[in-house]
């Protein structure tokens, strides 16, 4: 079944995106907030919803992680963009990504196959990433006052997904390694 419950609340997180991100263009960061906060919700609801309802599907272990990371990178990037977050930090974020893809695309070009599981840096990484755009929007919407821890978490964020990307490129190179040794023994 592709039309559930579950799926349809992915895909409002990927149907919002873009309205989030013009809400940003437009400076109504408030709009953005609320738009995000509604597609953060719907995170939280399709996954426990698939188990609650026994409505796992393929298409939803696709479409979540794929959902998270729009909503996520074009977030991110609008931020940055309108100077809401430092440019640099977008650019350590795509990197890492990039490298992952590469990485991952390699794996696969050389053995046929892939294998991804998400690491554990990977998750806090990524988490850390959620957590500041989040913080971020509440705090310019909400005029919270708080706009002076930005910058160290940008930084901690910053830190914490440089360090995933590379334990990402030791994890490819010791399957590559791994992958090339068996073959030239059997």
């Amino acid at each position: 079944m592709i039309w559930t419950i579950p799926n349809l609340l992915t895909a409002t997180r990927l149907l919002l995106t873009p309205f989030v991100a013009w809400r940003l263009a437009v400076h109504d960061v408030q709009g953005a907030f609320w738009l995000f906060a509604v597609a953060a919700l719907t995170d939280l609801l399709d996954g426990n919803l698939a188990r609650l309802l026994n409505q796992r599907s393929v298409l939803g272990a696709w479409l979540d992680p794929i959902a998270d990371k729009v909503m996520l990178l074009t977030t991110l990037s609008m931020l940055c963009l309108t100077d809401l977050l430092p440019m640099w930090l977008l650019w350590v974020v795509l990197v890492r990504d990039l490298v992952i893809l590469a990485g991952a695309e390699g794996y696969r070009r050389l053995t046929g196959g892939l294998d991804v599981r998400p690491t554990l840096s990977g998750k806090l990484a990524i988490a850390l990433e959620f957590l500041l755009v989040s913080f971020t929007l509440a705090d310019l919407a909400l005029h919270l006052g708080l706009d002076h821890l930005i910058e160290p978490f940008a930084q901690a964020t910053a830190v914490v997904v440089a360090l995933s990307g590379l334990r990402y490129v030791w994890l490819w190179s010791s399957k590559t390694r791994n992958y090339l040794r068996s073959h030239a023994d059997g």
